[in-house]
């Protein structure tokens, strides 16, 4: 099996895997009795409000929603017709919002660019800080160069974030004049791109960002930390020190290698679980992601939203870990696929 081969078997597996993820999370959506409609008709009729009620009648109708569940999954992916015809995920009919009363495709749309710039930010500094701090600590092992790397990694996992978001913007803003919430300047929000507006964004993204990054890039530190150690005690690095090589050398050539593919096998797990878990950062901070509007989505059954973001956090695991799959093929010989030769 060729390399090209291995990127499209994995691609196929990603497919089917995403195909197999979107049925469970349909599934879990529509566990808790009962939906957003249903739960809004219930409380009209209780006030009287007839009008209201055929309004709901209708939107369920119109989305399938009075159908069996399998059926409204088909419906919802596009494999099945709609009361409208094929008009699902696969013709790109995100669905509607109804707790914002808008189509989902509305609710998300300039979120989701904005979502992953935020966190792709982050997922470069983790790599920009970790990588350096984590070689030092394992490096000068004992030393003050560790200890003080080792305090930083620390306090990086035990301040809040929430808490880390609200001083940096305290002290941002008070002696280097930091802008506050929001991905851009307000003035730019609908505006075509420019080169004005990239630097609002970049300006605004640097306290999200460090905010983002900072339990990563703590985290991450302290596996490289332990990899690296743990190679430095094997025998090829005297043997290499033995042979006349420089230390420097010998590190960046051979245990750092060897120590690097946990770095690489990350990126399946770390744009998704940032996705996930800055939900609270995004409300303390203001951030146009789609992390508070996945949250909104749960918390009123709008299951058609919540569907979507889900899927898209998914889509992004699939993607990250395929990714970090053939990276770990290309730069590790001793990974090998079926039919690769030595």
């Amino acid at each position: 099996m060729t390399f090209f081969k291995y990127a499209a078997y994995r691609l196929v597996t990603m497919l089917l895997t995403l195909l197999v993820v979107s049925v469970l999370i349909f599934v879990i959506i529509n566990l808790p009795p009962g939906d957003y409609l249903s739960n809004q008709i219930a409380e009209l009729r209780a006030t009287g409000q007839a009008e209201g009620v055929a309004k709901a009648e209708f939107l369920r109708k119109e989305y399938a929603l009075d159908q069996p569940i399998w059926r409204q999954y088909l419906v919802w992916m596009g494999f099945a017709p709609g009361p409208n015809g094929y008009s699902g995920l696969l013709q790109g009919n995100l669905g509607w919002s109804f707790y914002n009363d808008e189509p989902v495709a509305d609710v998300v749309g300039g979120k989701l660019w904005l979502t992953v710039l935020v966190n792709v930010a982050a997922v470069i500094f983790i790599y920009a800080v970790s990588l350096p701090l984590g070689v030092i600590a394992a490096a000068r092992s004992k030393t003050w160069a560790d200890y003080l790397t080792t305090f930083i990694g620390y306090l990086g996992l035990a301040t809040p974030n929430f808490l880390l978001a609200l001083i940096l913007y305290y002290y941002g803003r008070k002696y280097i004049g930091l802008p506050i919430g929001g991905l851009m300047d307000p003035s730019f929000e609908g505006e075509p791109m420019s080169l004005a507006k990239i630097w609002s964004v970049l300006v605004h993204l640097i306290v999200p960002t460090f905010v983002i990054g900072t339990a990563g890039t703590a985290a991450m530190m302290q596996r490289l930390r332990a990899n690296m150690l743990d190679e430095l005690e094997k025998p090829y690095v005297e043997t290499a020190i033995a042979k006349g090589m420089s230390p420097s050398r010998m590190l960046t050539k051979y245990p750092l290698r060897m120590a690097f593919n946990p770095f690489v096998a990350d990126i399946g797990n770390l744009l998704p679980s940032m996705v996930s878990g800055s939900v609270i950062i995004s409300v303390v901070m203001s951030l146009p992601t789609i992390g508070p509007d996945l949250l909104d989505a749960l918390r009123t059954q709008d299951q058609f939203l919540a569907g979507f973001v889900l899927l898209f956090v998914a889509f992004l695991t699939l993607v990250g870990t395929m990714i970090s799959d053939l990276l770990l093929v290309m730069l590790d010989p001793r990974i090998k696929f079926a039919g690769r030769r030595s």
